[in-house]
């Protein structure tokens, strides 16, 4: 596996849907696998630097591929080396689904990675299911103004949560989280936590996070693997080009995803 192809950005790239409120770090790779080595090595830096500083590091996950391209995190040296035991688990978006049913992105999470490393269950927070998406969404977020209560996540002076890192897809209509192009939750910027009864993608009813709290993290981490993606890493106007990070966002890209980069 090749990771010699790498290129660093420190100011915004043209060519790039994405500017940051920190600096943007490109990692351009060959394979898929690539990219999982190297995702890796920068969660575990992270986790180590994050702990060493504050005592626990919190971590947003996404659905879709991410889960399995994180499975290096579960190899020699990271699976025996990472104080697992200072980790806290969201979820930047989920679908309204029971945990055990098979769309639900917390089952995702927990078959292919929360289930094979050692994270306390009182440190993992997923959703409680109702029929009503917009009574997820409340009871997320009061959970999310608890843990802040209790100086378990802190707060910003912009009023949202601080999380240590997020974890990152697109879709290929460069949607991130449950934040759809031509969809108003795309837009809001009071709530923490909102809500979709019509998403474009199955299933409809989904909770996210939105954009004032993603964009209020300290490190994100926007992981692409398919040249279905090319078109939106380089799209200006899609809701991943809105993407902000206060300390740094990181791209990683195999060749197919960046395969529209100049």
């Amino acid at each position: 596996m090749n990771l010699a192809l790498l290129f660093v950005a420190v100011l915004a790239l043209p060519s790039l849907a994405l500017a940051s409120h920190g600096k943007t770090t490109v990692r351009k790779l060959d394979f898929e696998e690539d990219v999982a080595v190297a995702l890796a090595k920068y969660t575990a830096n992270l986790s180590d630097r994050y702990i060493k500083e504050k005592d626990s590091f919190s971590v947003v996950l996404s659905g879709g591929t991410l889960i399995h391209t994180l499975r290096t995190l579960l190899e020699t040296p990271y699976g025996t080396t990472i104080n697992w035991s200072k980790w806290l688990i969201f979820w930047v978006d989920e679908r309204v689904v029971p945990l055990d049913d098979p769309l639900s992105n917390y089952k995702l999470a927990l078959d292919g990675f929360l289930s094979k490393v050692p994270i306390p269950r009182s440190r993992i927070f997923p959703i409680t299911y109702k029929k009503s998406p917009a009574e997820v969404a409340v009871d997320y977020e009061v959970r999310l103004k608890t843990l802040v209560e209790d100086k378990i996540i802190p707060l910003s002076a912009t009023g949202f949560p601080k999380f240590d890192l997020i974890l990152l897809g697109i879709g290929p209509d460069g949607h991130i989280a449950s934040l759809f192009p031509n969809r108003p939750q795309r837009y809001e910027k009071k709530r923490w936590i909102t809500f979709i009864t019509n998403s474009p993608k199955p299933p409809p009813p989904r909770i996210t996070f939105t954009f004032p709290v993603i964009n209020n993290a300290s490190d994100i981490a926007m992981v692409v693997t398919d040249k279905e993606e090319a078109y939106a890493v380089v799209s200006p106007t899609l809701p991943c080009a809105e993407v902000k990070a206060k300390n740094e966002l990181t791209w990683f890209l195999d060749k197919e995803a960046a395969s529209k980069l100049h």
